[in-house]
């Protein structure tokens, strides 16, 4: 009779199991698929960086040297690696020399005889791109001094700002942005719609020390860009045509993501009391889009 109960009871218990999983998993599934709530996502590209070694050839390429706002570091892909399921980008101080010194140049790109730090910059270019959807990096920023990380696209077509800039995640000097950037009528100067917060904002004497979710919903008339669901910025794509002649709006074509940690530079401050190697460092980037948009060309 015992044992009948006991039996009874471990039955009872299984049964109870399999109703509280079976109610949990379509809320994973939902997770999965990009929203919590609904099946309106559908996930069209990940990376997941769980393999060991350099991140994933068919996926990323790299910038390279000196490349942009008079920033200290070189670039190279040597400061990118994956390891325990994170993607590594690693600043260094070491000395780099430039194989385009000129002494006598005006271009800082080429007048500086050596760089003092590196670090890696890796984009999708030429590779992946896509137009509207919602955006995902969980990643934890060093925020130390002189460190300019950041996770953003640029449009495939057109040059810089004309081509669309976002900034999904920026982050230096003590605060964060959530900004996108687009032509006007002087060639190479932007109009920003930016939002800037100070991480002291967030109240917690540890947010430079987790992870958090980094996140885009960009839509044919709006663009929001939220940190752990928290929203920072509404981007009214109605206001973002360029000034030029051919006057396009540039976030009305696909866009190609960059993952960088830069150091110094016009506003990354002073990195000369950090002490390095410092490290940005990512657990995965998703791209979801609703089924009812254009997906990647």
């Amino acid at each position: 009779m015992n044992n009948l109960k006991v039996r009874e009871t471990i039955c009872l218990i299984l049964l109870m199991t399999s109703i509280v999983t079976a109610q949990q998993l379509p809320d994973q599934l939902s997770y999965e698929n990009g929203n919590t709530s609904s099946n309106e996502y559908e996930l069209v590209w990940a990376d997941e960086f769980d393999r060991d070694g350099q991140p994933d050839p068919n996926n990323w390429t790299y910038e390279n040297g000196f490349v942009r706002n008079k920033e200290l570091q070189w670039y190279q892909p040597d400061n990118a690696r994956c390891e325990n399921g994170l993607l590594i980008i690693e600043g260094r101080r070491e000395r780099k020399e430039n194989p385009n010194y000129k002494p006598d140049s005006d271009n800082w790109k080429q007048n500086r005889e050596f760089a003092e730090y590196t670090s890696a910059s890796l984009t999708t270019r030429r590779l992946h791109s896509w137009m509207y959807g919602r955006f995902e990096m969980q990643g934890r920023i060093d925020t130390r001094p002189g460190l300019w990380p950041a996770f953003w696209t640029l449009g495939v077509q057109g040059e810089w700002p004309s081509c669309g800039e976002i900034d999904i995640m920026e982050y230096y000097q003590g605060t964060l942005l959530a900004n996108a950037a687009w032509g006007t009528e002087k060639r190479w100067v932007p109009k920003w719609d930016d939002l800037k917060k100070p991480i002291t904002d967030f109240n917690d004497p540890n947010w430079s020390a987790k992870f958090h979710v980094w996140r885009m919903d960009w839509g044919a008339n709006s663009i929001k860009l939220y940190v752990d669901d928290e929203l920072l910025n509404t981007v009214d794509l109605g206001e973002t045509f360029n000034k030029d002649k051919e006057g396009k709006n540039p976030f009305r074509q696909p866009h190609y993501i960059i993952a960088n940690l830069a150091i110094g530079g016009t506003v990354g401050g002073d990195p000369s009391n950090t002490e390095f190697p410092a490290k940005y460092e990512i657990d995965y980037i998703r791209i979801y889009q609703k089924k009812t948009e254009p997906n990647a060309p």
